[in-house]
């Protein structure tokens, strides 16, 4: 199993890269195949819930791998990964704040996996769950929060230098929205 998806993983990887290099935009490239992988994984799920957020973990580590392999911007990266995976799971009715905010989660310990900027893929993510749920009709502040909310849970449990620079880039505004950061849930509460 540890094989298979590591496969798949290094699969996601060498599309992204593909997809890059023919594009030369990133958020766009990232975004089209994205969603098309989450698309075609959704298809074959089973139990989705758990099996969804099992693939979308697998489609952002394997992007965030290929989007540092090129070189390129990890904001515009992460913004195109949460734009992905709200227009893949909007197909198959899963387009959730939930989704989002373990999408950011995701994406900001992929992130750190490869020692990227925690700041610029935190933003990223917001600018993303921002213009995603403007598509799709969710509420903006509410995505805002989710993509937020998820990155800085996720970067609290990297570490606590972690927290502060996502908490950092996302104080304030971001594409034109107040951003509302909820501490990181402590476990066992």
């Amino acid at each position: 199993m540890a094989r298979q998806q590591s496969g798949f993983i290094e699969s996601i990887k060498e599309n992204i890269v593909k997809a890059i290099r023919g594009a030369g935009d990133v958020a766009s490239a990232v975004v089209d195949a994205v969603s098309r992988t989450v698309v075609t994984a959704f298809e074959g799920l089973g139990d989705v819930t758990s099996s969804l957020m099992s693939t979308i973990s697998d489609v952002v580590e394997g992007t965030i791998q290929g989007v540092v392999e090129v070189g390129s911007d990890l904001g515009a990266g992460a913004k195109g990964i949460l734009l992905g995976v709200l227009r893949g799971t909007q197909k198959a009715g899963a387009a959730t704040l939930e989704t989002i905010s373990q999408t950011a989660g995701s994406v900001i310990k992929s992130t750190a996996s490869v020692a990227g900027d925690l700041g610029r893929a935190a933003k990223g993510l917001v600018e993303g769950a921002i213009e995603g749920a403007k598509e799709l009709g969710l509420d903006v502040m509410e995505a805002a929060s989710a993509a937020a909310t998820g990155a800085l849970n996720a970067a609290s449990e990297i570490g606590s230098e972690a927290g502060e620079k996502v908490r950092n880039a996302l104080t304030g505004t971001i594409a034109g929205i107040k951003v509302v950061l909820k501490e990181p849930l402590k476990k066992g509460r």
